[in-house]
């Protein structure tokens, strides 16, 4: 792989390298993509934002669950409704 050094003045024309970037020629024909790198340092973990208290509780529930095809074909049940 090409390995390109920037200097300070490109990097501050390049919004700082700090977002995704589409660069083009003078013609504004789109010849590249730049994607910065990301420190994962910086992020926390995703977390569903249920505590393991209510998983349990739902676990041990009697409630109605439905699988994923009984959800599907709700969906496409309601979808055909909507149209004319």
């Amino acid at each position: 792989m090409t390995r390109v050094i920037v200097d300070d003045a490109l990097r501050a024309k390049l919004h700082n390298l700090a977002e995704p970037l589409v660069l083009c020629d003078m013609q504004g024909q789109v010849f590249g993509h730049f994607i910065p790198a990301v420190d994962f340092s910086q992020w926390e973990p995703a977390s569903p934002g249920v505590s393991d208290e209510e998983l349990d509780r739902r676990a041990r529930s009697n409630e109605r669950r439905f699988s994923t095809a009984e959800v599907l074909a709700h969906l496409e049940g309601l979808s055909r409704r909507e149209k004319p």
